[in-house]
This record gives C-alpha cells, structure tokens and sequence, in this order.
C-alpha cells in the first residue's frame, strides 16, 4: 500500500532537513516551521513581486544549488525558544537566538565558514555581502515558489535514480516534504498529467506540478561535495526533457495534519 515514508521540513533555507514524525499543512499549502529562516545577500533582502506574492529567489541567497558546501553542515533549530545552532562535525559553527545582535553574529560566522570553502569565490561577488539572516523564526515564507507548495517524491524513483551512478543518492538529495513508498518509480509524475487529487491523512492535496531539478541534486549530503551528476542522468539516461523528480501539491481545501505512515491515496 502507498504511504508516507518520511517527513522532512526545512528550518533554514538551503540547509539540514528535520525529519517529523508528524507535519502540520497549513491552509495556504506550506509546511508549519518549514524554511522559516534564510541568508540572503545584501542586495536581496527584500522580496520580489510575483503575482501579488512574495519571491524570494533562492539565486540571491545561500543555497545548495550555488553553495554545495553547505550541505555539509548540521543545523537544529528550537522552534519554541528560537534558537539555532549550527555545526561542522564536532565544530561549532553558530549558535544563538535571533535577537538583532544575534543575527548577525550568525550570519557573520556562517559568512566565514562559507569564505573557507571552495564556494568562497561565489560569496565575494560585489552585491551579496555582508549576508543577512531573514525571517521571523516562525513563519514559512522562503520556499523556491512564490505560492509555496508542499513537495514530495517517491522513493522507488530516487533509488532508481541512484542506481544509474556509483556515488550514494538517497532522499534526502531531493529536499521534499514528504517521501512516499508502496508506488512504483515515476508514478508521481503521472499524476500530474492525469489532474489527480491525493489524500494523505487529514488533508485531500491537489496534484499541480512536477518538480524540475536544479544543482543543488548533485551535492553528496553528507560531504557537500558535487558527486553525481544527476541532471545529466535524468535528461540522459532517463530521457526527460527537463531533470524531473517529484511533485507539487496544494490542498484541495483545508490544510490539516499528516503523519508517517498515513497512506496515500490516490484520486
């Protein structure tokens, strides 16, 4: 049977995922606490217009389609007191609240973290220093779509995926929220032509989109190193006119709560 295998949600954009036993959709179709938090470059730190809603563009800020290396690192974000911490195997990294001081004693210090990586060379470009950390702590707001989303993929597709390549690809290369088993590889993307609705827990989804893919795939979310080159794989070994993998939902109607282990039923 069909069903969620994993939930993950994304405190800081571009950064460690958190697995959730539980994840709570909200109305307007995003993660609660999902990528509440982003280092945007200096000349980007206010949003875009689009349609009417706020865009942030993850090419104007930290992320792994430009930074690799930040795959490397291991975030934990306190949801309640709002305090993060940020390390680099036994390594401190940053770790405080988001008072103003704060802020910028962690962008500061992830700054220099960034500035002894090979992405250094990227974050000196004129414009985009010093970096600002943004975000309330607690409102979702920084997904890669203005309209936000909740994405999932499924697993039997990255583990074809992975078997095309001898470096390790797993789920968590794919960033969704939501990991599904139990549906052969591929059979996401068919919903989308179909106009399926899902139903997963207490919340009916619509089907919107298929995900096109970006750098950020390539990185080994272990070492942040760029160690398969997966678009190539897609539009090559998988024939895909663009790198697709995974979905886009919306809900139906209301949000509501899904959990690991719900199953996914389909139409």
């Amino acid at each position: 049977m069909a069903h969620v295998a994993a939930l993950y949600r994304y405190p800081v954009k571009g950064f460690t995922p958190e697995p959730l036993a539980s994840a709570v959709v909200q109305d307007d179709g995003r993660i609660a606490g999902d990528r509440v938090l982003a280092f945007r470059f200096a000349d980007a730190t206010t949003p875009e217009d689009h349609d009417g809603l706020d865009y942030w563009p993850k090419s104007r800020g930290l992320a792994l389609m430009d930074f690799p290396s930040l795959a490397r690192l291991r975030l934990a974000y306190d949801h309640e007191t709002r305090r993060l911490r940020i390390t680099d195997g036994e390594a401190v990294v940053a770790d405080a609240g988001l008072a103003p001081d704060e802020r910028r004693e962690i962008a500061d210090r992830v700054t220099d973290w960034v500035l002894g990586t090979p992405d250094a060379r990227l974050l000196r470009r004129d414009g985009r220093l010093p970096l600002e950390l943004l975000g309330d702590g607690g409102t979702a707001r920084f997904q890669d779509r203005a309209r936000g989303f909740v994405s999932l993929h499924a697993h039997a597709s990255v583990e074809t995926v992975g078997g095309t390549v001898p470096a390790p690809v797993d789920d968590r290369r794919f960033r969704s929220n939501v990991v599904i088993e139990g549906v052969p590889a591929w059979s996401e993307l068919d919903w989308v032509d179909g106009g399926a609705d899902l139903t997963i827990g207490d919340v009916r989804f619509s089907v919107v989109k298929t995900i096109v893919r970006c750098l950020a795939i390539t990185a080994n979310p272990d070492t942040g190193v760029r160690d398969a080159k997966l678009l190539k794989v897609l539009t090559g070994e998988f024939r895909q006119a663009e790198p697709t993998l995974g979905v886009l939902l919306l809900p139906a109607g209301r949000g509501g709560r899904i959990r690991v282990g719900d199953p996914v039923v389909v139409g």
